[in-house]
């Protein structure tokens, strides 16, 4: 869904354009191409964000950084090509006509650049067309192999290549054009924000996030969360995805909890938890061999 930009009449964009025009016609040219040689690929996703949430912070979310380096990098973007993209005095913010011109753009330009790299990456592989997955670790172990041996069953005899790794390094992957598909969680409650229209999404499939723990020897959980006491809690580290989710569960039930072990890894959670160490919130999908 494209973002909700005022729409410019005809007469001030064409006015917007000749002034522009202008602008551009004062300065000497090997200036303007000077500074257009000093502008980086990523203000481009920068202002792509700004324009679809039309808010400084939450454009900063979607794209990992500060809010003050973000606001930084939109300021280097203006001052690159000469133009005021932004009006700062609305709230939510408004694009400027030459705005509203330039985001058209910038996100062909992204959209080009990353089919581009994707496409020398197999070229420099020498292997024909392979496609570049980059996964979270849990679906790259409980969901990568069933999905692709699905697909190959189904008639779609593709060659894979793929890169286990945190959700932060596979968005940086795909928006880098160093992988042509990314496998993560979705949790509307804790979303990942990425541009639609220049990176699709598609679902895929379902899970649920399960406390689990090791058993006694009469099969009964070794931890009690309905306790009074505190749990032992093996928990995601600070920034890892699913540890959003888990984080918001923790506050819902209002759990007393000691946190004894953190990691990015469900798998290494799971692994804790098997060993009798405390209670972890894993994906189901990560723990189907042993509840079975």
């Amino acid at each position: 869904m494209r973002s909700a930009l005022p729409v410019v009449p005809l007469r001030s964009f064409q006015a917007g354009c000749v002034q522009g025009m202008r602008n551009c016609l004062s300065k000497p040219s090997s200036i303007v191409r000077e500074d257009l040689m000093n502008l980086e690929s990523k203000w481009l996703e920068d202002f792509s964000a700004l324009a679809a949430t039309r808010s400084f912070s939450q454009a900063a979310e979607r794209r990992f950084v500060t809010q003050p380096a973000f606001s930084r990098r939109i300021r280097s973007l203006e001052s690159a090509l000469g133009l005021t993209l932004v009006n700062r005095s609305r709230t939510p913010i408004e694009l400027t006509a030459a705005g509203q011109l330039f985001l058209v753009t910038a996100r062909t330009v992204v959209e080009q650049l990353g089919e581009v790299v994707r496409h020398l990456h197999h070229l420099e592989g020498g292997q024909g067309e392979v496609m570049q997955v980059a996964a979270a670790h849990s679906l790259a172990l409980g969901f990568f192999p069933r999905w692709i041996a699905q697909l190959r069953n189904e008639g779609l005899n593709i060659a894979t290549r793929l890169v286990a790794t945190n959700v932060g390094d596979a968005v940086h992957a795909l928006r880098e054009g160093g992988c042509d598909l990314m496998l993560a969680f979705y949790d509307p409650d804790a979303a990942l924000q990425m541009d639609a229209e220049i990176f699709p999404s598609l679902h895929l499939g379902h899970t649920e996030m399960l406390p689990v723990c090791a058993a006694d020897a009469d099969g009964q959980p070794l931890f009690d969360m309905e306790g009074e006491g505190s749990v032992p809690l093996l928990a995601y580290s600070a920034g890892a995805f699913l540890g959003r989710s888990v984080n918001l569960l923790l506050r819902q039930r209002n759990l007393r909890f000691t946190t004894v072990y953190e990691t990015a890894m469900a798998d290494s959670l799971k692994s804790m938890a098997l060993e009798g160490l405390g209670i972890a919130w894993v994906p189901q999908l990560s723990v189907r061999a042993e509840l079975a």
